[in-house]
């Protein structure tokens, strides 16, 4: 495929992130809105997006033209369930941010325009759809509004609830708070049965300002908001409702005024995923992205997230697709979809829906715990930045108490563990994922980093795998294991391998090797090994392996340190 051009159908979170990723790479992009940058950033607020640090990595590239940032670092996150006397607050590894989407949104489509990038404002209906997908290579709907969201059907199995779980209010006040130790963290408060609150710092134009959400169990007590009717009842029902339900925060926040007159939004979201290749009577086939295909109540705050790290996925795919040469067909943009449910999609939505389903009890006691124990704290609180790490412990009643033992044992420990861990983490290392092959057939894998040589003659390498990782047992019981070292354009494979799934072989390409092994394909080197020695490690176990065959490319390789995924560079000094 020579030069495609692509159309991308929305200039929200993930649209305009797209259209600006796919231009920095040189491809030809046409966005289109239904709103000027102008428009959107005069018009009425439409999320309370936190973005949290992953998310950010995905934008990283993408400046904003705003010199206030530095003052609206989310730096932690505090929870209490009203009335029961618990309650837990723990920092972020890294801090998380949010910057009013009118201001982020309208800067971006500037910065569009600004690079030469086709811009056109037009309402797109499914009959213009029609026409645009025509005369494009590849038509990407980025926005659920309208007629549009019928384009995709809705995946039953994947979407649990026909109706709304809450009834949202959101506000942005100006921001005149005590600067105490909470004054730039998530504020976080579940009241049972009848929904929850939580507010954080946000840049809105020009200043910074709090910004509130209300989740409002239907018809409970919080569910007040259908005759709101304009921006000074909706500030009255604000301070209504936080003096009833919320005193602490009413002594905070009670007094501030509307950070604008479009700050305030309401409405009711049915959380729901749809398939992702939208068929139109003409039959021609489109593909969505973001909100158009993955809804999420903002109860966890995952949707701005969700958006930013699937247009992430998707341009790293495109890019990926025109090196090859090959068509945007339906299968690829099925597989593209499905690659960013399994690494992610998949983990916030069932997070998402599982609060909305009401905490159970192991749940609870996993919040209950978490006051005295610090560790357990910051890993819950970590979980809003990438939802995976939260399970199986979340999910299953036996992990959860297990995990509460073992973040107990950790107080115990002679270093804290996750700033061990952070230091750790500063020794680069290239992503690995271990793979092997059982008696019974089965494939198993997992991502590593602990990969390295040991001796040339006879060639033997090394990894150590967690006692408490589910596919050790599989790993004790095959004689052979493969070191396959990824490329830069493999993370997504990275985090599939390290997220817990039935099949996390699920559309990736292979090749046999010894003894019947899932070698990865694409990567810049593998290794297949015959193990030959086991030790006991602490809580890890070292396996080292002697090399029976390996291959490699000059392919640049996917690094990892302090916490994130790098690509590689000539340094300065030597270039």
């Amino acid at each position: 495929m020579n030069s495609p051009h692509i159309a991308i159908i929305g200039a929200g979170e993930a649209g305009a992130q797209l259209a600006l990723g796919l231009q920095n790479s040189d491809i030809k992009v046409t966005l289109y809105s239904d709103q000027s940058a102008a428009e959107v950033a005069e018009g009425e607020i439409t999320s309370t997006q936190c973005m949290f640090a992953s998310a950010l990595t995905a934008q990283k590239d993408l400046s904003l033209d705003c010199q206030q940032l530095s003052g609206v670092k989310i730096t932690g996150m505090s929870f209490e369930q009203t009335g029961a006397g618990t309650g837990f607050a723990a920092e972020f590894d890294h801090p998380a941010q949010s910057i009013d989407q009118r201001l982020k949104v309208s800067d971006w489509i500037t910065q569009f325009t600004q690079r030469g990038g086709d811009f056109r404002i037009e309402k797109v209906g499914v009959r213009l759809l029609e026409q645009i997908t025509s005369r494009y290579d590849l038509v990407i709907v980025a926005t659920g509004k309208a007629e549009l969201s019928q384009i995709f059907p809705v995946d039953r199995a994947r979407s649990p609830y026909d109706r709304p779980q809450r009834v949202v209010a959101a506000t942005y006040l100006d921001r005149p708070l005590p600067a105490d130790d909470e004054a730039n963290h998530i504020r976080f408060h579940h009241k049972p049965e009848s929904g929850e609150f939580f507010t954080f710092p946000g840049l809105t134009h020009g200043k910074e300002c709090q910004m509130l959400v209300f989740e409002a169990v239907p018809g409970s007590e919080l569910d007040v908001w259908d005759d709101v009717s304009d921006p000074d009842e909706h500030l009255q029902r604000t301070r209504d409702v936080l003096r009833q339900h919320f005193p602490d925060e009413f002594a905070r926040l009670g007094e501030c005024e509307l950070s604008d007159r479009g700050a305030t939004l309401r409405g009711r979201i049915t959380p729901t995923v749809k398939h992702p290749v939208g068929t139109l009577p003409s039959g021609a086939t489109v593909m969505g992205i973001g909100d158009a295909v993955i809804l999420n109540d903002p109860i966890t705050g995952q949707g701005s997230n969700n958006a930013a790290l699937a247009a992430a996925h998707c341009t790293d795919a495109i890019i990926r697709r025109i090196r090859s040469g090959a068509m945007f067909d339906d299968e690829w943009k099925q597989q593209t979809f499905e690659g960013y449910w399994r690494s992610w999609g998949k983990w916030s939505t069932t997070w998402t829906n599982s609060l909305l389903g009401g905490l159970r009890n192991h749940q609870l006691e996993l919040f209950s715990a978490a006051a005295t124990h610090p560790s357990l704290a910051a890993s819950l609180v970590a979980g809003f930045d990438d939802p995976r790490t939260l399970f199986p412990w979340w999910s299953d009643v036996s992990e959860a108490h297990a995990f509460i033992e073992a973040s107990a044992r950790a107080e115990s420990a002679e270093f804290d563990l996750r700033d061990f861990r952070t230091a750790l983490g500063q020794f680069a290392t290239g992503v690995t994922v271990i793979t092997t092959r059982t008696a019974d057939g089965r494939k198993v894998g997992m991502t590593a980093n602990s990969f390295t040589s040991v001796s040339m003659d006879p060639p033997l390498v090394l990894w150590c795998p967690g006692k408490h990782v589910p596919s050790l047992a599989d790993f004790e019981s095959s004689t052979h294991f493969a070191i396959n070292v990824l490329a830069s354009d493999q993370h997504a494979l990275s985090r599939q391998f390290a997220t817990p799934a039935p099949d996390k072989f699920a559309g990736v390409e292979i090749i046999e090797g010894a003894a019947g092994l899932p070698v990865l394909a694409g990567t810049v080197a593998s290794f297949q090994c015959r193990t030959v020695a086991r030790h006991d490690a602490g809580d890890h176990v070292i396996y080292i392996g002697e090399v029976e065959q390996y291959a490699h490319d000059r392919a640049e390789p996917l690094v990892f340190h302090s916490g994130a995924y790098r690509e590689t560079a000539d340094h300065p000094a030597v270039s």
